[in-house]
């Protein structure tokens, strides 16, 4: 409210003072109102269009702030030259604009960070990697959250990534065939490559700088194909047949409707081999019988598929689910350990079946006539922060501010 309001109120009184200063007598008023409203809707057009397409992509978002409000300082010195007026106040303002641009402008976002990898921004992400011995990590969101990682001994993350390798498992191939929607850096399928190098595993990815970032700093090999496309838009154009389809296109509470309907787990589900297997990464779960967007997206998915199982990762937010039709995915699970299985990964199965629950559906269901996957978001994350604050209320009422300070302090 404070940084846009005052700058957006004034904004909006341009084109009636224009009208107003413009107007020479009342017979000519329609003719300059349209003149005027027509610029402004090429002035609209051009500034959805050219910051997305163009300088976002390629400066980032705090130049294109630069340039556009170089582009009005532009504009409203040039009145007031040619008009004999105020010329002051024209290089006062344009004193300032090269303070803002000199002083205003940081490349680096992430300041309080000294030793990031890579910084930077694309047309869907704030990109941010970082890396120590032990892993290479990919952020899309300022301070918190990983969105994948790279482990550089070989080991598995201890992240949802070891139990989404239940699905390969599920299908009981040595040489499964995979899709991940939401390739990210390729975690998943660098991790498939280890426990199953026989299978063919392909990716698709909506941000191509991940991708770039991908064979950059996460070893990604060019042998795994990653597609620059929507998932959903993907398979609509695809006749490929799969054992196993991660969708991994949730990111907190960006959750892209057309991937949370009935009609696209349908698709998923027409392109998945006999006996194949769909896990979805869910992020954000609250408690049972929350109304948050696990709830919705579990009851969409068990109203297309038979079989539905779930499990909770530990010390996150995120749970995973395994869908299959005809057969139950603890079954399957089950039968797909074998005696030769890594080590490591066969320790990661077994807690997996421990902890893998059978669920049937309800009748939160997603269409894609309905799905109000960011109303339904906002108020997972009202449940998440009010489970958070309860501990500070607590603390607070027993012990007072000093206790509180203390608590956080410590």
């Amino acid at each position: 409210m404070i940084i846009f309001v005052y700058p957006l109120f004034l904004l909006g009184t341009v084109t009636p003072s224009l009208i107003r200063f413009t107007m020479s007598d009342v017979e000519e008023s329609g003719r300059v109102a349209g003149r005027l409203g027509a610029c402004n809707t090429v002035g609209s057009i051009i500034g959805t269009f050219l910051p997305t397409f163009v300088t976002i992509p390629a400066v980032g978002t705090s130049v294109t702030f630069l340039i556009f409000a170089g582009i009005l300082l532009v504009l409203g010195a040039l009145y007031f030259i040619f008009t004999g007026g105020k010329k002051t106040a024209v290089i006062v303002c344009a004193a300032l604009y090269v303070i803002s641009c000199i002083f205003g402008y940081n490349a680096k976002f992430a300041f309080w960070i000294d030793d990031l990898t890579y910084e930077g921004e694309s047309v869907y992400n704030y990109l941010q990697v970082s890396e120590d011995d032990r892993e290479v990590v990919l952020s899309t969101n300022v301070m918190i959250g990983v969105q994948s990682v790279y482990m550089k001994n070989d080991t598995l993350t201890g992240m949802y990534y070891d139990y989404a390798l239940g699905a390969p498992v599920m299908a009981s191939k040595e040489d499964p065939k995979v899709l991940i929607l939401g390739m990210g850096t390729g975690t998943f399928a660098l991790q498939c490559r280890r426990y199953f190098p026989d299978a063919e595993i392909e990716g698709v990815e909506i941000d191509e700088k991940i991708t770039d970032l991908a064979h950059r700093y996460f070893s990604l090999p060019e042998t795994i194909p990653v597609t620059t496309y929507d998932g959903r838009a993907f398979l609509n154009a695809s006749d490929g047949k799969y054992d196993v389809i991660m969708v991994d296109a949730y990111q907190d509470i960006t959750i892209p409707f057309q991937m949370s309907s009935v009609e696209f787990f349908t698709l998923v589900k027409e392109h998945l081999n006999e006996d194949g297997v769909m896990i979805v990464n869910m992020n954000m779960h609250g408690e049972e019988g929350d109304d948050d967007t696990t709830l919705y997206l579990t009851d969409t998915i068990a109203s297309v598929f038979t079989d539905v199982c779930v499990v909770d990762v530990p010390y996150a937010t995120n749970r995973e689910l395994f869908a299959a039709v005809g057969r139950d995915p603890k079954d399957m699970l089950e039968e797909g350990m074998t005696a030769s299985m890594a080590p490591d990964l066969k320790r990661m199965m077994q807690k997996l079946e421990a902890n893998l629950k059978r669920v049937s559906g309800g009748d939160h269901i997603w269409t894609d006539d309905k799905a109000p996957v960011e109303l339904i978001g906002m108020k997972t994350i009202d449940i998440l922060i009010e489970d958070e604050a309860s501990y500070y209320k607590d603390l607070y009422k027993e012990k007072g501010l000093k206790g509180l300070i203390d608590d956080i302090i410590g």
